[in-house]
């Protein structure tokens, strides 16, 4: 998309992103600068900007994990040793940027990442009534790991775990 650079985060981006989290989300769903800070660290490679003119507009983080895993709302990132899945945690696009199709963007950049480090699916919790959305990137209404479960109820209101398989 002409105007849209998209590109891994950087420390530098933390300011940015914590002002896009808090444009989209809705109260409740805000995770701290620091909590940000330690997923990026933990999984530089599959944290992701996009930047239109004015800076960065959206953004997506997620980790190398085991397919039914999920994180909390506020939790740290368990980067998996073996890695079957690519979970997505934290997908926000400014609204100055809607309607540009910055979010499917970002999710297939990230497949695109999980395909190529040969993870056979993703995976992530749909919150904010965004299950149409995922619905429309290949994801499906899917069960987590049995003691996995009670992580939905951190986040406020109908939250679901979504799945998606990769490759052939």
């Amino acid at each position: 998309m002409s105007g849209i650079r998209y590109r891994n985060m950087s420390s530098g981006d933390l300011a940015a992103v914590m002002a896009v989290q808090a444009e989209a989300y809705g109260d409740g769903f805000i995770e701290g600068i620091d909590v940000i800070a330690a997923r990026l660290e933990a999984a530089p490679k599959t944290a992701w900007v996009a930047e239109d003119g004015s800076g960065v507009c959206a953004y997506l983080v997620g980790y190398p994990s085991v397919a039914g895993r999920m994180t909390a709302l506020g939790g740290p990132f368990r980067v998996a040793r073996e890695p079957d899945c690519l979970y997505l945690h934290d997908l926000a696009v400014s609204p100055r940027s809607a309607g540009l199709r910055i979010g499917p963007s970002l999710v297939r950049n990230a497949l695109a990442f999980a395909e190529g480090a040969q993870l056979k699916s993703s995976a992530l919790v749909s919150v904010q009534a965004s299950k149409a959305f995922w619905l429309r990137q290949g994801y499906c209404v899917a069960m987590p790991v049995a003691e996995e479960s009670a992580k939905l109820e951190s986040y406020p209101g109908d939250a679901v775990y979504m799945a998606r398989r990769l490759g052939p």
